[in-house]
């Protein structure tokens, strides 16, 4: 891919050609690593749209890439094919984004594994042979460190699997983990004598401790809130000023809220009794001057009960 607005000469022939699946299988057969080859079934060719190129990138002509199924073995693997005309530095870590691109839109297809995608670079450039490394991890400024970074499992932080008292080690992230690993507790009062020996640690910062609390109101359960806040207070005393003013500005806020909630039911409630009494009244009239009571029930919306009590 060269990032043309449109496909150039070279562009337009490599893909006229490539995109042929008698073509295509012959430049399979012939280039693909011998025993990645031995894998495929070669007759299992399908073309890919390139579309899960990016915006920016979506008009570039010369990307192909065709899925083959493999012998003997369920999966896909897939020839994401490059072509070039002039050297690129950044060649292999443009081929690892678009390879991670073409996995993505397989399992969004609904599969539910990872296909391999084998990235081949096509070049035909002046300058001979071409000058760059095709190892990705080359292209790292610590090789080496790439390597045992990529090629081995993810590192994981599972913090439902730590102990409690390692996580009150943890220092500034400390609180983080605490409160995430338990915030789905029945009730968070039982945790109040953890919490007090992690503040009373004091990696713990003002700000962070109000950030900490509200995201206790906001998720997790206690019954008695107010307790609960007067319990971390009263044990840490560097602290328990910031506390009580944050539960005293939640507690403004509560009834705020509930006033304005208040406010609102109330003058809905008051506009909905105004209709309900115009109708009544509209209804009233309506019998008074004879119409028919099935004429004032689709009229007027009222249903039997309250028509019969406008009637006595």
């Amino acid at each position: 891919m060269t990032g043309k607005v449109s496909a150039g000469p070279h562009d337009a022939f490599f893909r006229q050609v490539m995109t042929q699946p008698d073509a295509a299988r012959d430049f399979l057969d012939i280039h693909l690593p011998q025993d990645l080859r031995e894998r495929c079934d070669l007759n299992t060719l399908q073309l890919e749209s390139g579309s899960f190129i990016e915006e920016a990138l979506r008009a570039r002509y010369s990307d192909v890439l065709w899925s083959v199924q493999m012998n003997q073995q369920k999966g896909y693997l897939y020839a994401l094919i490059e072509h070039q005309s002039k050297p690129d530095k950044q060649m292999t870590q443009r081929l690892m984004r678009y390879s991670l691109a073409a996995m993505q839109r397989h399992i969004e297809a609904g599969h539910e594994t990872l296909p391999v995608v084998v990235p081949i670079l096509f070049y035909h450039g002046t300058t001979r042979p071409y000058p760059y490394s095709m190892c990705w991890f080359d292209a790292f400024s610590d090789a080496e460190l790439a390597k045992r970074v990529y090629t081995a499992p993810f590192p994981l932080v599972d913090i439902t699997d730590v102990p409690d008292d390692a996580i009150l080690t943890h220092r500034r992230i400390a609180i983080l983990e605490f409160l995430q690993k338990h915030i789905r507790q029945r009730d968070l009062m039982t945790l109040t004598a953890s919490l007090v020996k992690l503040l009373q640690a004091g990696y713990t910062s003002d700000s962070q401790l109000r950030t900490a609390l509200t995201y206790i109101l906001q998720v997790g359960f206690t019954e008695d809130k107010s307790a609960f806040f007067r319990e971390l207070a009263k044990s840490v005393s560097q602290q328990g000023e910031v506390i009580m003013t944050l539960a005293e500005e939640l507690r403004q806020e509560g009834l705020a809220q509930g006033l304005e909630q208040g406010l609102e039911q109330g003058l809905e409630q008051g506009i909905e009794k105004g209709r309900e009494e115009a109708t009544f009244k509209i209804a009233q009239a309506m019998i008074a001057s004879g119409i028919d009571r099935m004429q004032v029930l689709q009229l007027t919306g009222l249903s039997e009960e309250k028509l019969e009590m406008l009637s006595h």
